[in-house]
């Protein structure tokens, strides 16, 4: 629903809306994958509130925004872009789909509309070239990034990746296109280090796990990687404790290493592992200032005491990075206005987020360096390995980057088969100056 406070209404009509920034919420707020999707909604809606309440907005246009129910469901995420991405002055700022399929599905739509789609650590990972996809910006990583440095600290783990030779690694996914698309990182990985993967799809959305877990115990495998999402994630932990499977033989993904996913295991979970984007557990300088501008007003999308929990930062540095390309934008075209979909396209093409810059967000110790060009949308990927002791979770790795040597060729197979199939010529270095 509109908030209030952001409404047509509330804001003097016609000629307010000059000055707003409007900025669509996909979120799943209902169903199996709530307790995930919830605090990572309240995160991006916080942190836009922030900025009006603290900055007054962008260099003084305000930002509106409307949630949509999704449900994680891809046709719902459809029909939310459709009704969204004509709303406010411009249009739709960016959509933040908040799911690998509805990211799929909104690939073709985008281009059209010229609407970026900002999918931070997951979405399609080839669209890392910008060449062939200029309308999509996985920044910050890609589920193959993250598939990439999951063996690198399975790696760590063994005392080398040569030590991976002969071992047995099981992947447990979500059978849906947010699980299948790591595998190919995966399977390229077993090649080259010798270890033998096993695949594993659970149906979505995992509450029914029991016949997964007995093959796992069958095959004893000696490391298993879960990537799962919401319910399944928790589940996953049960049925290894109730198996005997060692957790600490456990890694997850980084959408499998979040509060919800282990806080009603306890001590059952102790010993399991993940990886996460952030660099920081907790609160920082942006998280403060949320409570003393949104939360002490009354203004908090959620309780206080989610802020600063790790799926609440992924939703703040979602707005963050939109709030950012906003604020690029405008220092081309025109500082004070609200910007189109096509001219924040230029600005998240053009991001140069450094130490300091991030520092003055107040983001400085929760998030690495991040920077795009037309022709890369991603930038670096990083990510620090984590493990639950039964009552937090603790950082047990420095960031360990993904290594694109191995991926950058196949970002580049998989965006030239995409062009050929759709016919599409890649970009050249001139038309990314326009």
């Amino acid at each position: 629903m509109l908030c209030a406070a952001q409404s047509h209404a509330q804001t003097g009509g016609a000629a307010a809306l000059a000055k707003e920034q409007f900025i669509p919420l996909l979120v799943y707020r209902t169903g199996p994958y709530a307790p995930s999707g919830t605090p990572w909604a309240n995160g991006k809606q916080d942190y836009l509130k922030l900025v009006n309440e603290r900055d007054g907005g962008i260099n003084g246009v305000k930002l509106t925004y409307e949630e949509c129910e999704t449900g994680y469901a891809t046709d719902r995420g459809v029909e939310c872009y459709e009704r969204l991405k004509a709303k406010g002055p411009t249009g739709a700022t960016a959509f933040d789909p908040q799911a690998t399929g509805i990211t799929f599905a909104l690939t073709d739509k985008a281009p059209l509309d010229k609407i970026p789609l900002i999918t931070p650590g997951y979405g399609r990972s080839e669209a890392a070239d910008g060449g062939v996809f200029p309308w999509n910006f996985p920044i910050a990583g890609s589920y193959w990034t993250a598939a990439d440095i999951l063996v690198q600290y399975l790696g760590r783990k063994e005392g080398g990746l040569d030590k991976l030779k002969g071992k047995k690694v099981t992947f447990a996914y979500h059978d849906s296109p947010y699980g299948k698309e790591p595998i190919p990182v995966l399977q390229e990985r077993a090649r080259m280090h010798g270890f033998e993967l096993q695949l594993l799809p659970v149906t979505a959305p995992g509450v029914e796990q029991k016949a997964t877990w007995l093959q796992i115990r069958q095959s004893r495998p000696d490391h298993v990687i879960l990537w799962g999402w919401g319910v399944m994630n928790s589940t996953a932990l049960k049925e290894a404790q109730s198996t005997g499977f060692p957790r600490e033989k456990m890694v997850g993904v980084y959408w499998s290493g979040t509060e919800p996913d282990v806080k009603d295991v306890g001590m059952g979970a102790k010993g399991y592992s993940a990886i996460n984007m952030q660099n920081l557990l907790g609160g920082t300088k942006v998280t403060e200032e949320i409570l003393k501008y949104v939360h002490a007003k009354g203004q908090g999308s959620g309780p206080k005491e989610e802020v600063g929990s790790i799926l609440y930062n992924n939703g703040m540095i979602i707005s963050m990075i939109t709030v950012e390309a906003v604020r690029r934008a405008q220092e081309r075209f025109g500082k004070g206005k609200p910007m189109t979909g096509e001219q924040v396209r230029w600005g998240l093409e053009n991001l140069a987020l450094d130490q300091k810059r991030l520092d003055t967000l107040g983001f400085g110790k929760l998030k690495s360096p991040m920077s795009t060009s037309c022709s890369d949308h991603m930038g670096t990927a990083t990510a620090r390995a984590q493990t639950w002791d039964g009552t937090k979770w603790s950082f047990i790795s420095d960031p360990i980057e993904a290594d694109m040597s191995i991926l950058r060729p196949m970002i580049k197979s998989a965006a030239d088969k995409y062009a050929a199939e759709k016919k599409i010529t890649r970009r050249t270095p001139e038309a990314c100056q326009s």
